[in-house]
């Protein structure tokens, strides 16, 4: 029997609760809609917090050819952070709120469009990052971004609206934190800062490109130390970040590099692919090239 004649097997790991929508039956649209000449198929559900992460290197040891997440950023990193510099290789299917990654991988939103890109898309590798050795596959933040991922994390009710309504309430009386930051290049920097994102991808997730031209293929992360907006400004920093263009604003540093070191006053929360996790005060932030296999449409991605 020839190579192309012998199924990959494919592991899908949903977390049923993810997302604001409508709950979808994946389990249905799966089996209806996966080549399975070219798939042997298995589903399973999530059941509590980190149980993806058992999943996923579960998956890893037992040699499945492709592990599909499905469900937001925080499914995603559960199940990738088991396949770093694995032969196994992602899927994804979104499901979330954001799906930052997604949408810069240009994976459809749909879900039976992300399926048929499992049928037909091709393989590529990314880069990953770790911040104290936790992994991370898109973003991870500090300050201002990590606090309302917390406030995110702790509501019932998830969507855009919850994100806006948490960020417009926290805005005003969040004060910028001073950080201290050393760049593996030798750049050594001083700053108050709003908050700082390490994009290892171009953005949050909702299209809010905080990192217009980080790319998943450069051994780099983008650093991106913002300070705080006045009222005045708030609207054109939301415009520019829709836009693709928040690069140009006065109020934003961008600094690729291979990886940095940030010392902060207090063990506060990380915002880890939008899940607040509570790191040491001092944070090591290393890129890991070429680390993760990844299927992403024929037209590929940045």
């Amino acid at each position: 029997m020839s190579d192309k004649n012998i199924k990959k097997r494919i592991l899908f790991i949903v977390n049923p609760i993810s997302g604001s929508r409508r709950r979808r039956n994946y389990v249905q649209l799966i089996n209806d809609n996966v080549d399975r000449n070219k798939y042997d198929i298995n589903i399973t559900l999530t059941k509590y917090a980190g149980h993806a992460i058992e999943i996923s290197r579960e998956a890893v040891q037992d040699r499945y050819d492709v592990i599909v997440a499905v469900g937001g950023d925080g499914t995603v990193n559960e199940v990738a952070s088991q396949m770093i510099n694995s032969n196994s290789t992602l899927g994804i299917i979104p499901g979330g709120s954001g799906n930052g990654l997604a949408r810069h991988l240009n994976i459809p939103l749909i879900t039976l469009r992300a399926i048929n890109l499992l049928n037909k898309g091709v393989v590529t590798k990314i880069d990953t990052a770790t911040a104290n050795g936790k992994p991370f596959i898109s973003i991870a933040g500090v300050g201002f971004d990590a606090l309302v991922a917390k406030k995110f994390a702790e509501s019932p009710r998830r969507g855009f609206l919850t994100y806006f309504r948490i960020a417009a309430n926290e805005f005003l009386n969040y004060k910028p934190k001073k950080y201290t930051l050393l760049f593996d290049e030798g750049l050594y920097i001083k700053r108050h800062a709003f908050f700082i994102s390490f994009a290892n991808s171009n953005q949050f997730g909702y299209n809010a490109k905080i990192a217009p031209n980080a790319m998943l293929n450069d051994g780099k992360i983008d650093i991106c130390i913002a300070q705080k907006p006045n009222v005045f400004q708030t609207p054109v920093v939301a415009n520019l970040l829709l836009l693709k263009l928040i690069d140009k604003s006065p109020l934003m540093d961008i600094i690729p590099s291979t990886g940095v070191t940030i010392i902060r006053k207090k063990n506060k929360v990380v915002n880890i692919d939008g899940e607040p996790i509570k790191l040491n005060k001092k944070l090591v932030i290393k890129v890991i090239p070429s680390s993760l296999k990844v299927i992403i449409p024929q037209n590929g991605t940045k």
